[in-house]
């Protein structure tokens, strides 16, 4: 048996989310389809993120064992000789038995896109259609909030009784031609966490809130009081970072 790791990309759209569930579509489980069918029997591949309906990914990365012996160029083409359109697996590497995609990730990095502009239906899955200014650098002074090491429960969902401190170490804002790229790295983030984030700066680049009220928010450690939830077509996982592995 041998262990590979695969880096793979995926246009959510069409997806009810990465985690395999009953009568739907999932990334998961057409991936495992296409594995099982490559080793001769159910197969299973661990993903480092299950990212939600809609979400997209251009560098999601995940593991599996196979008894066929393959070698790894030819297990990606094998892949994506049969995966639908929307998956493309980008690289295919052999690793030690004790890696795991999961576990073993020590940065994630994700990017968030918003258009300022008109509205443009050839962009409604991918970007998400705001179509108004934002105060960019009202945005970009409440981000400096959020980095370092915090408990997010106040941008998590189902965050009750669960460890919710993670930590932020890379926030940027730019623009261009009237798109906002948001990026966030971080060692890990909760369900809908930058998804909540991105609600708040939307309210603060609307000047409905100052900047530093960000610090008050993570304080309260209340999800019910503060903003709503960005929609899931704007956000990509972008990387995922490990120690050499």
């Amino acid at each position: 048996m041998k262990r590979y790791k695969i880096i793979f990309k995926y246009d959510g759209s069409s997806f009810y989310g990465f985690q395999t569930q009953k009568n739907k579509r999932c990334v998961e489980s057409e991936i495992d389809k296409v594995l099982s069918k490559i080793n001769n029997k159910n197969t299973h591949i661990v993903a480092c993120s299950r990212t939600d309906k809609g979400v997209h990914a251009l560098g999601q990365v995940g593991h599996v064992d196979l008894d066929t012996d393959i070698l790894p160029h030819k297990l990606k083409h094998a892949l994506n000789s049969y995966l639908p359109d929307d998956i493309y697996v980008t690289e295919v590497e052999e690793v030690n038995e004790n890696f795991h995609s999961r576990y073993d990730a020590i940065e994630k990095t994700y990017k968030y896109y918003i258009n300022l502009a008109e509205y443009n239906p050839m962009q409604r899955n991918y970007i998400f259609q705001y179509n108004y200014k934002l105060d960019i650098e009202a945005m970009r002074n409440a981000g400096k909030y959020l980095i370092g090491e915090h408990d997010f429960r106040s941008f998590a969902t189902d965050s009750k009784d669960k460890n919710c401190n993670r930590t932020i170490s890379y926030f940027n804002i730019k623009e261009d031609n009237n798109i906002l790229e948001i990026t966030f790295t971080g060692n890990g983030f909760l369900r809908y966490q930058i998804r909540n984030m991105i609600g708040i700066l939307i309210w603060i680049g609307q000047n409905k809130m100052e900047p530093d009220n960000i610090k008050k928010i993570i304080e309260d450690k209340d999800r019910s009081k503060f903003g709503k939830c960005a929609p899931a077509c704007g956000l990509y996982l972008v990387n995922i970072k490990y120690n050499n592995k």
